[in-house]
């Protein structure tokens, strides 16, 4: 398990223990603000200002940050883009949702879906049953995607395989920038099929929108205009929900094909028994096999061989 410690002033502490209010842990260590857990990584924030980020990605969430060190209060609260006396009114018209899938599992690839929906279709997709796809169970999120498809709401949709996902984390780019060029993609594509900007889009918020920015901008790319970023976003856009079930039955898909060229039905998450299958894979297969089927820079990867 990597880890990053950084230093913060009592404003950005404050800060951070808002951001992460959602994902926090208890009981805190002594001497402990707070302790919170994202899909990322651990963050541990002390009273002396020290801060841990400690996981498989602790960069993703140590640069969000970085990024406000010696930041003014209101620039880092700006940052943050909370929701907190936020018009939402762009939820109830048309609008673009973007969601992604297979972050956080050691096999398998990550797929990123677009979804626009018109204010007439919202009811009938909440009839439906679309809600976060993580509270739908795998069977179900099959037969939905279909259905979505079946009624033509236009999307778009992408799978960063594991060999290209390496390949990127090798040359540097984290998880977050990864997520960040596929949200973006998957909006562009969309949008060029639609054939007009959305009047609105809203992405399911895993980084602050500067640091979402600077990734776009590494690539030379922009926002997209009229970009909303909102956290637990599939709870708030029925757009985002839909995204989130074509993504996840992407995901499923793609789990199912690689378990039939593995020779062996590989397994969602990253626990113990997720290790134990890549020491099985790792004996089969020799551990060069795993860049096709595994993000290989997981701390699964080095556990797997404790088993060998």
């Amino acid at each position: 398990m990597s880890h990053i410690t950084e230093t913060f002033n009592a404003s950005i502490l404050d800060k951070m223990k808002k951001f992460y209010q959602d994902n926090q842990l208890s009981p805190t260590p002594q001497g402990a603000i707070f302790r919170a857990k994202t899909e990322d990584a651990t963050i541990t924030a002390y009273r002396s200002g020290k801060v841990l980020f400690q996981g498989k990605n602790p960069d993703v969430e140590a640069r969000i940050w970085q990024e406000f060190r010696g930041d003014s209060p209101a620039k880092v609260a700006k940052g943050r883009n909370s929701q907190e006396n936020k018009d939402l009114s762009f939820l109830t018209g048309n609008h673009i949702g973007s969601d992604e899938s297979g972050t956080g599992d050691y096999f398998g690839p990550v797929t990123s879906c677009a979804v626009y929906v018109q204010k007439d279709q919202m009811q009938q997709l909440k009839d439906m049953g679309i809600q976060d796809s993580k509270a739908i169970p795998d069977d179900k999120i099959k037969v939905l995607s279909k259905q979505l498809v079946q009624m033509g709401i236009p999307y778009s949709l992408m799978v960063l395989k594991n060999e290209k996902y390496n390949s990127l984390q090798k040359k540097g780019w984290s998880q977050g920038k990864m997520k960040a060029m596929l949200h973006h993609s998957t909006i562009d594509q969309l949008q060029r099929k639609l054939g007009f900007p959305a009047e609105a889009i809203v992405i399911d918020q895993f980084c602050l929108p500067a640091v979402y920015n600077n990734y776009l901008k590494s690539e030379d790319l922009k926002l997209h205009p009229h970009t909303h970023f909102l956290t637990k976003a599939e709870t708030h856009s029925i757009a985002v929900a839909a995204a989130s079930v074509i993504a996840r039955a992407s995901f499923l898909k793609e789990m199912d094909a690689l378990s039939q060229d593995a020779g062996f039905n590989l397994l969602k998450g990253a626990s113990q028994k997720v290790d134990q299958l890549a020491a099985k894979m790792i004996k089969a297969k020799g551990e060069a096999s795993l860049n096709t089927f595994a993000k290989v820079h997981f701390a699964n990867t080095n556990k797997a061989k404790k088993y060998l």
